[in-house]
């Protein structure tokens, strides 16, 4: 939510709101546009949507381009609110980066998003029963608390966005694997953390350790560092 915005979004019933927002849209498009609709109709900012993989998750989709990069902020970090949701199986509201319990739990990611504007996450486990497909994440730009009401809608949302992650055609109309096409990104982690094992002679927790870490030092994300990788840009056999 942004100073000067009233509380509880913009006041769409959020069954009309996902109606319209979803309406006409191919398979690939319907994780976004349900992050969109999310920001809409809640008192936040900012929306994105992450699957659970292994060792670490594999961002999806996004409502904007900020809510994207706090998205890969914890891929990168290995931590923070969303990653803990998916972890437990349970919501994880962070209701103040700033001060207080939150901005202790997550020293690093804390700071790394209020630099970023955001000073609450709330993180809401996708899936059914045990299983834990990932996590719809919510940003904020001031701190507070979800109400009822918003917790309520938030969680509507996310479990729309559990059927379409679920339930959908696997390929689009055109034959594509959409939702491989979206986490595409997530592909050169993986082949970038068996290029490091094999410089390095380290096991796979190790390598990816090591990749997050050269990340973080040098300000850019998971994601690049991996294709600096992947591309032979960066050995770690000479750093």
């Amino acid at each position: 939510m942004r100073l000067g915005e009233e509380p509880g979004g913009s006041g769409d019933d959020p069954f009309d709101a996902i109606a319209d927002g979803v309406r006409g849209a191919e398979p690939a498009q319907v994780p976004q546009r349900l992050c969109q609709v999310a920001a809409r109709v809640l008192p936040v900012s900012g929306a994105s949507v992450s699957l659970c993989g292994d060792r670490m998750p594999v961002p999806l989709s996004a409502s904007d381009p900020r809510a994207a990069y706090l998205m890969e902020i914890q891929a990168t970090l290995g931590d923070g609110p969303c990653l803990y949701a998916a972890r437990t199986g349970a919501p994880v509201l962070a209701p103040d980066l700033t001060s207080g319990p939150d901005a202790h739990r997550w020293p690093v990611y804390a700071q790394q998003a209020t630099e970023a504007g955001v000073r609450a996450v709330y993180a809401l486990p996708l899936g059914t029963g045990s299983r834990c497909l990932g996590t719809l994440d919510l940003y904020r730009d001031v701190p507070g608390e979800l109400g009822v009401r918003e917790l309520h809608t938030a969680q509507v949302v996310a479990k729309v966005m559990t059927v379409a992650l679920t339930e959908l055609p696997l390929r689009e109309e055109n034959g594509g694997p959409w939702l491989g096409e979206l986490a595409a990104d997530h592909d050169e982690v993986y082949q970038a953390t068996g290029m490091i094992m094999a410089q390095l002679g380290v096991g796979a927790d190790e390598a990816l350790a090591r990749l997050r870490a050269h990340a973080f030092a040098r300000g850019s994300t998971v994601a690049t560092a991996a294709h600096d990788v992947v591309t032979n840009r960066r050995r770690f056999d000479e750093l």
